[in-house]
C-alpha cells in the first residue's frame, strides 16, 4: 500500500464502515476503508433481521434513537435516487399475555417522545382482521406504520461503491495490528502495508474495544457478542403475515420477530444469547426448534411449511444501553461501538453524527458537487429482478433465479467478492431451497479462477 497520506481512515467494512465511507467520500474527504476480511459485512453485520427501523422503542434521548431517527430519514430521502429495495409493511407490536398487556401504553409513550406519532392502539379484532393468520390466543396491540423491509446486504454494498465510484479506496484482507498518531496524521500498521491518514474511525464491531486498545492502548468498552438465531421458512410462507410481528421488547433483546424478508421468503427470530466468542455464529438445533415452535405458536399454519435454512448473526453488545461513539479530537480518533442491533436503521445516522463531530473540532472539506451513483444490484423479490429484463434468460440458480449476467457483472466489478459467501451477499446465488445443490457445479465452473478462496477449498463457503 502507498504510504499517500487519506484524509480518513475507516477501519471496519460493516454497515456502519460502508455508511461512513459513503458520507466522507461525499464531504469530499479522501477516504480509506480497511477490512480485514477478505470481504465486506463479514462480521457482525452479515446477519441481521433486515428491518428499517423507526426507532419507536429506543431509550428517549440516547444517542442510539438520534441516529437511528437521522439514519431513517436519510435513508427515505436516498432510496429513490439509489435504487435501494425497501417495502413498506409496518409493523404490528403484538401482547400475548395480560404482562405484555401492561405494558403497550408506555411503549406507545415511548414512540410519541421519540417523535413516531403515527403508532395507534388496536384491538384484537381488528389486529385478527388485519392478520388473519396470527394465533387468536393475542390479547391486543398497537401498530408502527413506518417500519419498511430493506435488503441488508445490498444497501450496505451501495454505500461503499458509491464510495469507490467517488474516489474511495477498500482494502480489504487487511488487519489493522498496531498504529501511532505522530502528532498531525496516524500511521497504521496493517497486514498489507503501512497507510497513513489524517483522521481514524474505528467501526470494527465486535472488534471495536481490541482495535481501540491496539491503537490509542485503552478501551471505554468490552464487547460481550451477542448471537442471534434465525429460521428462515419457504417462499410460499411469506403469504401468512404482511405485517412485521414485534413482540413487547425486554431489557436485553427485541425479542422473536416474525416477518417477510425482502427476498420472498418468512423469517423468524432472533434469540438472544451472549458468548465470548467473536466468530462462532453457528446454530444450534435446540435454540432453532424453540424458534419454530414459537413462531408456530403465534402463526399456527407456519405448522404446514416447510424451513429453507437457519443462519445466526452476532451482534457487538457492550456493557452499556447506549451506543459508545467517542471523538478523540487531539489523536484525531474516534470510536464507533456498542451498537447492537440497530446498526442497520442507524448507520447513515451514525456517519452524519461522526462528520458533525469532525466539522465542530474544526476539519472541513469540499463536498462532492455531483456524485456518482452506481447502478444497484436487485435481490429484491418485491422489485423487478435481471432475469424479467432483455438478455436475463441465462439462470444459474433457480431457486433464486440469479442470472449468470448478474454473477458475471458482480465478478467484474469495482468491488468483486473474493468468497463464495461474498458472491451469495451480492446475487443470493445458492441460497433458495436446494441450497446450492443443482447450482454449485455450474457455478463453480463460472467462478473458476475468479475467487481469492476458490468454491471447494476448505471454508470456501
Amino acid at each position: 500500500m502507498q504510504c499517500d497520506t487519506f484524509d480518513i481512515a475507516i477501519i471496519g467494512a460493516g454497515v456502519v464502515g460502508c455508511a461512513m465511507a459513503r458520507r466522507f467520500t461525499l464531504d469530499g474527504a479522501r477516504v480509506v476503508v480497511i477490512e480485514k476480511a477478505l470481504d465486506v459485512l463479514e462480521g457482525a453485520s452479515k446477519g441481521n433481521s433486515a428491518i428499517l427501523h423507526t426507532g419507536f422503542d429506543a431509550p428517549p434521548g440516547s444517542l442510539e434513537q438520534a441516529c437511528i431517527a437521522a439514519g431513517y430519514k436519510e435513508y427515505l430521502e436516498i432510496a429513490q435516487e439509489m435504487s435501494l429495495p425497501i417495502l413498506k409493511s409496518g409493523a404490528l407490536v403484538l401482547a400475548w399475555s395480560s404482562d405484555q398487556m401492561a405494558q403497550l401504553p408506555k411503549l406507545i409513550e415511548k414512540a410519541h417522545t421519540n417523535g413516531v406519532t403515527n403508532v395507534a392502539n388496536l384491538s384484537r379484532e381488528e389486529i385478527l382482521r388485519r392478520e388473519p393468520n396470527l394465533s387468536p390466543a393475542l390479547i391486543g396491540g398497537f401498530e408502527v406504520p413506518g417500519e419498511y423491509l430493506i435488503d441488508p446486504w445490498g444497501t450496505a454494498h451501495a454505500y461503499v461503491l458509491q464510495a469507490i465510484a467517488n474516489g474511495a479506496t477498500l482494502m480489504r484482507n487487511a488487519e489493522v495490528l498496531d498504529g501511532d498518531f505522530e502528532g498531525t496524521s496516524w500511521s497504521l500498521k496493517t497486514t498489507q502495508g503501512d497507510v497513513r491518514a489524517n483522521h481514524v474511525i474505528n467501526c470494527t464491531g465486535l472488534y471495536g474495544d481490541i482495535v481501540d486498545e491496539r491503537l490509542i492502548g485503552s478501551k471505554k468498552f468490552t464487547i460481550t457478542p451477542r448471537k442471534g438465531q434465525f429460521v428462515v421458512f419457504d417462499k410460499p410462507a411469506s403469504k401468512l403475515v404482511s405485517s412485521i410481528v414485534l413482540p413487547v421488547p425486554t431489557k436485553t433483546t427485541k425479542g422473536v420477530v416474525i416477518c417477510r424478508t425482502i427476498f420472498g421468503n418468512l423469517l423468524v427470530g432472533p434469540t438472544a444469547e451472549d458468548q465470548d466468542s467473536r466468530t462462532d455464529a453457528s446454530t444450534s438445533r435446540g435454540a432453532l426448534l424453540d424458534l419454530h415452535a414459537k413462531g408456530v405458536k403465534m402463526v399456527p399454519e407456519l405448522s404446514q411449511y416447510e424451513v429453507t435454512t437457519a443462519y445466526a448473526g452476532l451482534r457487538p453488545a457492550a456493557e452499556f444501553s447506549d451506543y459508545q461513539i467517542k471523538h478523540d479530537s487531539e489523536r484525531r480518533y474516534v470510536t464507533v461501538g456498542g451498537i447492537r442491533s440497530t446498526g442497520l436503521s442507524s448507520s447513515l445516522g451514525i456517519a452524519q453524527h461522526v462528520s458533525e463531530l469532525l466539522q465542530n473540532s474544526g476539519t472541513q472539506f469540499r463536498a462532492v458537487s455531483s456524485p456518482v451513483i452506481p447502478t444497484p444490484e436487485r435481490l429484491s423479490e418485491y422489485h423487478e429482478r435481471d432475469w424479467q429484463c432483455p438478455g436475463g434468460e441465462s439462470i444459474i440458480c433457480h431457486c433464486e433465479l440469479v442470472t449468470k449476467r448478474e454473477i458475471e457483472r458482480v465478478l467484474d466489478g469495482p468491488m468483486p467478492p473474493a468468497t463464495l459467501a461474498g458472491l451469495k451477499r451480492r446475487t443470493r446465488v445458492t441460497m433458495g431451497r436446494c441450497q446450492g445443490f443443482y447450482c454449485t457445479g455450474g457455478l463453480a465452473a463460472l467462478t473458476e479462477g475468479r475467487l481469492v478462496r476458490p468454491m471447494g477449498s476448505r471454508n470456501g463457503s
